[in-house]
């Protein structure tokens, strides 16, 4: 792996809760293909989940995306419904970040291990499309990466909200390939 140039996937958001409600198996084998493509090729893979404190305080009210969710232990951060699902895998030197937002930068520490892995370019999957996948290509895009967006390991509830933005417009500041494209050849 060149030093000048370092992949790093990102998983985000394939928690118990989060997967459960989406239903989707085929999204989850493909971020499990895409996790043992990055171990094999020696490419760091990072967990991303959202998670809240025991009562939520971090929520506002007014927040549309999780105001409904104040006071609630649905995603509290030590539920099992909060946690990765077992079926990625997660190898015990594969860092899990957690994130108070919709974004992977928000409320984490995820540019800080970004740049202690000397990360330029990420791979992202994530439930879902039009949530953390959105919001983290862009912000990720503002930084600079060079990003990767894993079709196939991406899903929303909505399909056609998932192939406006993956057909339209994550191709503005991504690369959009397919799962098996990408882990013929992970870079």
């Amino acid at each position: 792996m060149s030093e000048e140039h370092r992949t790093v996937l990102l998983l985000m958001d394939f928690q118990r809760e989060i997967v459960d409600r989406l239903g989707n198996a085929a999204v989850l084998a493909n971020a499990r293909t895409a996790a043992d493509a990055a171990r094999a090729a020696g490419i760091p893979v990072v967990f991303v989940r959202v998670a809240f404190r025991a009562g939520t305080p971090e929520i506002a009210a007014a927040n549309r995306s999780f105001g409904p969710r104040k006071g609630s232990d649905a995603l509290d951060e030590t539920s099992p419904a909060a946690q990765v699902v077992a079926e990625l895998d997660r190898r015990p030197d594969e860092p899990v970040v957690l994130k108070r937002r919709i974004s992977a930068f928000t409320g984490s520490d995820l540019a800080v291990l970004l740049s202690g892995l000397r990360a330029e370019r990420l791979v992202l999957a994530g439930i879902s499309t039009s949530g953390v996948v959105l919001s983290t290509v862009r912000q990720a895009a503002d930084l600079d990466f060079d990003l990767v967006v894993l079709a196939d390991a991406c899903a929303d509830p909505d399909a056609e909200v998932h192939r406006v933005l993956t057909e339209k417009v994550f191709p503005r500041q991504a690369a959009v390939v397919a799962t098996a494209d990408w882990a013929a050849s992970p870079a």
